[in-house]
């Protein structure tokens, strides 16, 4: 289910991401695990992620800057998991 928060008078704040990884393969592992975490639908914000090449891209949509923080915060977490997983099993990402 996904939200629209075009409905609402606010102005949308954005946030784009790019976080680079040493190769395609890793950023493939990173985009596969993290897009299944979707956003709970009165978070008030949109996750958008997208692979290219060794980068993903995420970017994020909402009408409220605390709620924008607090998904990106949550979303770096879950990512610093996600480096850490590929690293014990050995994948290119460097320390």
């Amino acid at each position: 289910m996904s939200m629209d928060l075009t409905a609402t008078s606010k102005p949308l704040l954005t946030a784009n991401v790019c976080i680079p990884f040493f190769t395609d393969k890793d950023a493939e592992i990173a985009y596969n695990t993290l897009r299944v975490d979707k956003e709970p639908p009165r978070g008030g914000c949109v996750k958008t992620l997208s692979v290219e090449g060794k980068n993903l891209n995420i970017s994020y949509t909402a009408t409220d800057p605390k709620k924008l923080r607090v998904g990106i915060n949550s979303f770096m977490d879950s990512l610093t998991l996600v480096i850490e997983t590929i690293q014990m099993f050995g994948g290119s990402i460097d320390t």
